[in-house]
């Protein structure tokens, strides 16, 4: 897995590549995150058009993600989500927690 950072404006805006799932990948997105965190930026929005896969554990990362981001003030959105990590959002009742957007200029603006 891969992951780039870029900022638009204030929100900064992780571009995650590859699949999410136990081991290297899942520790990958929380350090990636936790960095943003600490330097005190707490607009984030998660890129997942250019991941395919999703396991279980790659998911309870996204959502500790989300709740660090939480803690400190913040506030974590997804964007560009795969017809197969939309399906499992909702299998899993989790689309009614994330704020999740089609285009990264929509998501922007909600910030």
């Amino acid at each position: 897995m891969k992951i780039t950072e870029r900022q638009i404006e204030d929100v900064h805006v992780l571009d995650v590549s590859g699949k999410i799932q136990i081991g290297e990948s899942d520790e990958a997105l929380r350090e990636a995150v936790a960095k943003l965190v600490d330097s005190g930026k707490t607009k984030i929005l998660l890129n997942l058009a250019d991941v395919p896969y999703v396991d279980s554990a790659g998911l309870g990362e996204i959502v500790r993600c989300y709740t660090m981001v939480l803690r400190k003030g913040g506030r974590l959105k997804l964007v560009n989500l795969t017809k197969k990590i939309r399906d499992l959002l909702a299998i899993t009742k989790l689309l009614t927690v994330f704020e999740t957007f089609e285009s990264e200029n929509e998501a922007v603006k909600s910030f």
